[in-house]
This record gives structure tokens, C-alpha cells and sequence, in this order.
């Protein structure tokens, strides 16, 4: 692992190295690249472990950082909440989930914490840069409010948005009520070759294009994927590149990943890998071998062609002399999902054609995408909060720390407060007339520039359907919600163990004490209701 020394570099300097720039561009505020994929796990990516194909995401990690204990919120809308807004979830009024577009009021409990759309006692990261001067773009997913116009992005900050509005949509065909949007209204696709992928990142550049046309101003763009949430939805020519290469199974591929985790140097040799969590592959007929092999196809076709779109957005900055001051950030929303089953859902048949909205992978292989750590989306162990993230900055990231692997760990709220840092705004304390929560978040751009230190002396925390976390240096405190259990908690040293495999909490109580303590106090602040209550509250509404 490279050492990463700290310097410091005037913007004089970096007009000397890039004479090219052009005259309006002022390096001191860089243009924001924010990029996420939906649903996918932690080894998935060639540069985190993984053997699909992702040349352009691997270049961005070889030519900046890659942080390997970067944390988000376990699933889609906490995630995308805490990552817009710079707080926890619950601060922002999805302490749980976002109301779904066959009812507006789904998870509305009319409790300020679950409401089921961003609050105004919160900004994001759009409303923040726009009063830096910043245009503000947004295309992809945007899952933090379905109900009213004034829940979505226009009207949170965004100058132009295009994308879905709900959490998922056929890539190929998608219709009302989880159709595209275009600023604030739906438009109907007929295009036989459309594909959500392809249009968020055309659209992006569209954006960016007619924002360098339109005033000199940096832009902040927010590019959320929605691949490879399911349904497994890809074209064909991408499928094919991969069918037939699961043909030995999860363990196999379990087994790889993580041998070759360990030989790049992404983990750590003693971290035991977690214990397989399905049947085993051969137990499989030859049929369902073949089904099973398509399904991972599928998604890792998926992740293909976002890895070809990213590619496609960077040849254009290139090519418009504009990517040495542009920071790109990717990461994604939670670990990989094992929705909905052991073996994948959706009928077998319409795996590889434009139909489907219900198809999915299964825990077996979401099992291998979280490589080498155990549970998946909704839980808060390693495998559910865990992501890539990697960070480009040509003119922020001294070249000798390229391809730096960075142990320091960091969650979705540093993403406000690094790009506030970034462009030189204001975290504001009352925006429109309403009052704002303080920012949770860290800045990690003394990180991009070279400096070693811990990005949290304090504990930072997750709760989502009752499944908890806290941590706090090397330490994790974990626990698994089951009715009924209240003191489960699992304590791991993530220097030694971050694959969780061995429980220290009989060991040392006087730190599992510390550590439960300082989770209470937190949720008492953030009024977090214990999830056999907020399932009862749902019940009542269900029955009214």
C-alpha cells in the first residue's frame, strides 16, 4: 500500500501543468461528479476483487483513490437521503423508506422521522452548491419522494432532471407510474433500442453540454444509476460476454474473489472468508445450472454497461479539455440484494429478452458479489454497508498517491461536507425560511490532497429495520433485528476481523457496554422507534 505524503499545490501551478485549461475554468473550484450504482456488491468491480469487466471504473481507481472502508446506508432511500442531505436518514424524514407510487402515503406515519420524504429542515447537496454557483444537474434515480412536484428534484435544488422518479422501472420499456420524467413532466418512451443506462448517461452530457453553452459556470452533476437493481434487464450483446463463465458456481466464484482480493491487496490475509450462504452448486440440475449461470450473465452485463457509459461520460470531458478539473466520486447505495429469494425470481424465460419487471439474481449470488463479507442489502454487517468508493481528481490528487488504497473510514454524510469544502459554499443554518439540522459529515478532501488522519474521532451509526450499528475506531458494534432480541449485539475488531467472524462481546462487555451506550444515546437524538413498533404502525394503517 502506497504512503500518502501531503502536498500542496497553488493554482498557479496547475495552469503551468495544464496549459490547455481554458481561461474561464478556475481550477480552485472544480466541477462535482457524483456517480452511483444501485444494488451492487462490494467485489463486483475489477479494481475491488471482482471479474467483470469494468476497465473505465479501474482506470478512475489506478489514476486517483480507492477507499476500502467507505460506508452507505444499507438500502436504497436511507442511502440516498443521508447522501443528498449530509444527515442520517431519520434527520431527513426517511428514517425507514421513501412512500412508493401505488400509495402515497405507504410509509407515512405522520412522525417527522417517518414520513417518507426529505423534509425541509434539510438541504442537498444541489440547493448548497447552486447558492455557490454552481448549475446543478441530476439524471438516474431519484427515489427520495414520489408524491408531488415538490418533492422532487426541480424543486430540490436541481436546474434539470431527468430520470426515474420511483426506485425501479424496466430498463428497456419504462411506464407510468415508473416511467422517465423530464424536469417535471413524464414523457412516454417509443424507442425499440431505449435503455435507462444508456439515456441517464447521454442525458448527463446533453446537460453538461448545454451548461458550458449557457454561462461559465462549474457544474454539479449527480449521475444515479439504477443498475443493476433488478429486474435483470441487459442487451444482449453484453449478456453474451459473460454466459457460460458462472458455469462452475458461487463458491468457485466466491473462492476467486477472494483469493484475489487478498493477492491485490485489498484485504487482509487473516480475515477469514464468511461461510457460503445457500446450497451448494452442484446440488443444481444441469437445467437450473444453465438458469442460474444467465441470471449472474444478466447482472454482470448490467454492471458492463454502466462501467461502458462511465467511459463514454469521461471521453467527453476529455475531449472537451475539462477532466483534469472535475472530481469524479462512484460508490453505491447498499451491498448486493438477495431480494427474493435463495435462487433468484421472475420467470426463467424472460431472463435475457426486454420483458420482466421482477427478476432477480438471488441470495446465493449476491452472496458472491458481497465477497468476502456476510449479509446483503437491509443489513448493517459489512456486507450491506460496505462500498466502493473511488475518487479522480487530477488536479486535487497528487500523482504519486494515484492507485492509493485508503484504510481511513468515512460514510455518506462526508460527501455533503466534502463537496461544500470543495466548492468554497456555505453549510447553510436556514434555507427558505425554515431551520437546518447541522451537518453530520466530515471533509474528505484533506484526504484527496495527501494527509493521513482519522476522518471520524467520534462514532458514527446505522438503523434501519431494526438492524443496528455503531462504529468507533477499529471497533464495530453490530446487531441482527430479530422479534423478540434486544441485546444481541455482535462486537468485531475491524482491523483484525472485519469480515465478522469472531464475536468479542463476551470478551471485552466493558466495551460492548461503551459502545451499546453511545448507540442509545444516539437513537434517543435521532428518535429512532424500535422496529416491532413501527410493523405494528404499519398494520394499524393497513387496516384502517
Amino acid at each position: 500500500m502506497k504512503k500518502i505524503k501531503t502536498i500542496f499545490v497553488t493554482s498557479g501551478f496547475f495552469l503551468l501543468l495544464f496549459p490547455g485549461c481554458k481561461k474561464t475554468e478556475n481550477p480552485t473550484t472544480p466541477n462535482i461528479i457524483l456517480i452511483m450504482t444501485d444494488d451492487m456488491g462490494f467485489s463486483d468491480i475489477g479494481c475491488y476483487g471482482g471479474e467483470i469487466n469494468t476497465p473505465n471504473l479501474d482506470r478512475l481507481a489506478k489514476n486517483g483513490l480507492q477507499f476500502m472502508q467507505f460506508y452507505n446506508g444499507a438500502r436504497c432511500c436511507p442511502t440516498r437521503a443521508s447522501l443528498i442531505s449530509g444527515l442520517y436518514p431519520h434527520q431527513t424524514g426517511i428514517g425507514h423508506m421513501t412512500n412508493t407510487p401505488a400509495d402515497f402515503k405507504h410509509h407515512d406515519l405522520n412522525i417527522p422521522q417517518y414520513r417518507g420524504f426529505l423534509n425541509k429542515n434539510c438541504v442537498t447537496i444541489a440547493e448548497v452548491l447552486k447558492e455557490a454557483g454552481y448549475t446543478t444537474l441530476m439524471t438516474g434515480k431519484w427515489h427520495l419522494g414520489v408524491s408531488s412536484q415538490d418533492k422532487w428534484p426541480l424543486q430540490r435544488g436541481f436546474d434539470k432532471f431527468y430520470g426515474i422518479i420511483p426506485g425501479a422501472c424496466n430498463f428497456f420499456k419504462p411506464e407510468y407510474p415508473r416511467g422517465i420524467t423530464v424536469g417535471n413532466d413524464t414523457i412516454t418512451i417509443t424507442d425499440e433500442n431505449y435503455y435507462t443506462t444508456d439515456a441517464f448517461t447521454e442525458n448527463a452530457i446533453k446537460y453538461i453540454e448545454e451548461s458550458r453553452q449557457e454561462n461559465e459556470k462549474p457544474f454539479f452533476l449527480y449521475l444515479a444509476y439504477n443498475a443493476p437493481h433488478w429486474p435483470l434487464n441487459a442487451p444482449k450483446e453484453d449478456i453474451e460476454k459473460y454466459r457460460g463463465k458462472y458455469m462452475k458456481g458461487w463458491q468457485d466464484l466466491r473462492l476467486w474473489r477472494y483469493n484475489n482480493m487478498i493477492e491485490k491487496g485489498l484485504i487482509d490475509k487473516s480475515w477469514e472468508l464468511t461461510p457460503q450462504d445457500s446450497r451448494d452448486w452442484d446440488s443444481l440440475d444441469e437445467e437450473k445450472k444453465i438458469e442460474m449461470d444467465l441470471r449472474k450473465a444478466v447482472y454482470s452485463a448490467m454492471v458492463d454497461r454502466v462501467d461502458q457509459n462511465i467511459g463514454k461520460l469521461l471521453a467527453y470531458l476529455e475531449e472537451e479539455n475539462i477532466l483534469n478539473n472535475t472530481i469524479v466520486m462512484f460508490l453505491n447505495d447498499n451491498g448486493a440484494c438477495a431480494e427474493f429469494s435463495e435462487l433468484g425470481d421472475g420467470p426463467a424465460e424472460q431472463l435475457g429478452t426486454k420483458e420482466g419487471y421482477v427478476l432477480s439474481y438471488g441470495r446465493a449470488w449476491a452472496n458472491a458479489s458481497n465477497t468476502p463479507f456476510r449479509e446483503y442489502k437491509h443489513w448493517v454487517h459489512e456486507g450491506g454497508i460496505a462500498t466502493p468508493l473511488i475518487v479522480h481528481w487530477p488536479n486535487g490528487i497528487p500523482k504519486e498517491n494515484n492507485g492509493t488504497l485508503v484504510q481511513e473510514y468515512g460514510f455518506l454524510p462526508d460527501i455533503m461536507a466534502t463537496c461544500v469544502d470543495l466548492a468554497k459554499a456555505e453549510y447553510p443554518e436556514e434555507y427558505k425560511g425554515n431551520s437546518i439540522q447541522a451537518l453530520e459529515g466530515k471533509s474528505l478532501v484533506p484526504i484527496f490532497s495527501g494527509e493521513r488522519k482519522e476522518i471520524h474521532v467520534e462514532p458514527i451509526f446505522w438503523e434501519h429495520e431494526g438492524n443496528k450499528a455503531v462504529r468507533s475506531g477499529k471497533y464495530k458494534l453490530v446487531q441482527y433485528w430479530e422479534e423478540g432480541k434486544e441485546n444481541n449485539w455482535e462486537l468485531y475488531d475491524m482491523s483484525k476481523d472485519r469480515t465478522e467472524m469472531h464475536d468479542l462481546s463476551k470478551k471485552m462487555p466493558d466495551k460492548l457496554k461503551e459502545m451499546s451506550d453511545q448507540y442509545n444515546e444516539w437513537a434517543k437524538k435521532m428518535h429512532v422507534l424500535p422496529w416491532d413498533s413501527i410493523q405494528e404502525m404499519y398494520k394499524i394503517k393497513r387496516n384502517k
